[in-house]
């Protein structure tokens, strides 16, 4: 099984932060910026103000499923880093969805599909 895209190490984090656009709704910052590989990876960014470990994983695996089950209709080369915002606990899936895929077509990152799912 091939491995999951993700940023990990800080340096790259505020590369995104630093040179970034961001485009921001209640429930999440996404910011993106050109990386210079084939393949677009995310990086996931949660503080204690969401709430507790549970609360943040949770959010954590919403955003990467979302991300997954996009994938094919994101433009690849970029560095995307979400930040979620306290509006996003206690959300569901497709609300967090919703808000993930407004945000990637804000910022022209999907490819001619609508984007959405069922539900």
């Amino acid at each position: 099984m091939k491995r999951f895209p993700s940023i990990k190490k800080n340096p790259d984090f505020r590369r995104v932060y630093e040179n970034g656009h961001s485009r921001a709704d209640r429930c999440l910052v996404l910011y993106a910026m050109k990386n210079g590989r084939e393949e677009t990876r995310i990086g996931i960014s949660t503080s204690k103000k969401i709430g507790n470990s549970i609360i943040r994983h949770r959010m954590t695996r919403l955003l990467r499923e979302a991300f997954r089950l996009h994938r094919e209709q994101i433009k690849q080369g970029y560095d995307l880093v979400v930040v979620v915002r306290t509006g996003a606990a206690g959300k569901s899936f497709w609300e967090i969805e919703k808000s993930y895929l407004h945000l990637m077509q804000l910022q022209g990152l999907m490819t001619g599909c609508s984007g959405h799912t069922n539900g």
